[in-house]
């Protein structure tokens, strides 16, 4: 089903800011499918992914598909004026999305977030001209420059298109913050691989990534932890500062001797910082679409709950419990309470401090698991936007409380990249 994400909701079909009536209304519209049912709520999407582009102010948003994984609401963001292009996250994913097929148009913008050591996925990239014009792959070292040769000698195939990554985490009087991506840290570092990059046969450089994780990734208002939030908040003004002074001069650097096309950088949680830098030309983003619990920690901005599941009451243990059937879709990163799923409906719902979110049953006591049967239904959101994917085949769409439709993920299409 083709997904219209061109007019954003009216106020008075934003049911999400009532939960009482936002969540009994999925209910309702998916009451004829067994749980476990995940569904989209088509005027939530519509309206995250328009705050998108507001707090982008005009710099171009490139779908970062982690964070989605259905081709569908890929395919729709795209068709909105402000977004363009793929961030992949495997070239295997950036290779189907850029060959199309039958039902689905090749996607001609794709550049692979991560580096690549596919070398199967190598190969057809490198001895298609179709589609080494569509997909450019990330480096950060000679290594990657030597694998891809490796593979296919420069004579035997196609240029290949490569960007280079700059690492965008902050040294502070605590060392490193950020994530552990290349290690191309200097404007001298970006300037030296840039060099090498451009005098190789078989490459062209076209453009640059600099993801500031500690500032696109890191709520600056965790639930609970003033203490903790007021130190996100000073290390993450501090982190802007040297950021925008040191990625302009690595951006200058390589400019001077590649044409770039593109220079990337920011997140969902860092659109209005990374579009308001001269140096960056577009923001890969993707988490905003789908709203995962993850970014109810941030003050600026606060996503519609776009994306949840629903699994179903299948025992009480005693009269103040309710037992879930699954529940365990625990989101990737540092094992904490804040990576399980979060019971939204009904509210007031707590895990088992000795079971929490189980692979086959999740038991939950509260003011409100006294009053759930067998059979009823409990909503979640997953910490994670694109995660969330791997667990179902299909979403269902609800629209105007009712479902309207549904859309395969990317497992329902048979892919599992990672």
């Amino acid at each position: 089903m083709m997904i219209d994400l061109e007019a954003p909701p009216q106020a008075s079909r934003r049911r999400w800011d009532n939960a009482a009536l936002y969540w009994p209304s999925l209910t309702s519209a998916t009451a004829h499918l067994d749980a476990p049912v995940a569904v989209i709520e088509l005027d939530a999407l519509r309206a995250n992914a328009h705050d998108m582009l507001s707090r982008a102010d005009g710099k171009p948003i490139r779908v970062a598909s982690k964070s989605v994984r259905v081709r569908a609401v890929v395919e729709a963001a795209l068709a909105l004026p402000g977004y363009h292009g793929v961030l992949a996250y495997s070239l295997d994913e950036a290779l189907w999305l850029a060959q199309g097929d039958a039902d689905h148009a090749p996607i001609d913008d794709i550049v692979l977030g991560y580096p690549t050591a596919n070398r199967a996925a190598i190969r057809r990239l490198a001895t298609s001209p179709e589609l080494a014009s569509r997909v450019t792959l990330m480096v950060d070292s000679v290594a990657h420059l030597d694998l891809i040769d490796g593979v296919v000698a420069p004579g035997e195939r196609e240029s290949i298109r490569v960007a280079l990554e700059l690492d965008a985490s902050w040294f502070g009087p605590a060392g490193r913050i950020g994530v552990f991506r290349s290690p191309v840290h200097t404007a001298d570092e970006a300037g030296d691989l840039a060099a090498h990059i451009v005098g190789r046969k078989g490459f062209t450089l076209v453009g640059m990534m600099a993801y500031e994780a500690q500032i696109a990734g890191q709520g600056d208002a965790p639930r609970g932890r003033p203490a903790y939030a007021a130190t996100v908040r000073w290390m993450q003004r501090n982190s802007r500062a040297e950021l925008l002074e040191r990625r302009a001069a690595a951006v200058a650097r390589v400019r001077g001797m590649a044409q770039l096309e593109f220079v990337n950088g920011g997140g969902t949680g860092s659109l209005e910082f990374t579009g308001a830098d001269p140096s960056v030309t577009e923001i890969g983003a993707g988490s905003g679409l789908l709203g995962g619990h993850l970014f109810d920690n941030y003050r600026g901005f606060t996503p519609a709950p776009a994306a949840a599941f629903a699994l179903d009451v299948v025992r009480k243990a005693d009269a103040r419990t309710a037992t879930i059937l699954g529940g365990g879709w625990v989101a990737s990163g540092p094992p904490a309470v804040d990576r399980l799923p979060r019971p939204v409906w009904p509210t007031g719902l707590r895990m088992a401090p000795r079971e929490m979110a189980g692979e086959v049953q999740t038991p939950v006591s509260g003011p409100n698991a006294a009053g759930l049967r067998l059979g009823d239904r409990v909503w979640f959101r997953h910490t994670k936007s694109g995660e969330l994917s791997e667990h179902v085949n299909e979403f269902v769409l609800v629209e105007g409380g009712e479902a309207v439709g549904t859309v395969p993920t990317y497992r329902g299409d048979g892919k599992a990249f990672l």
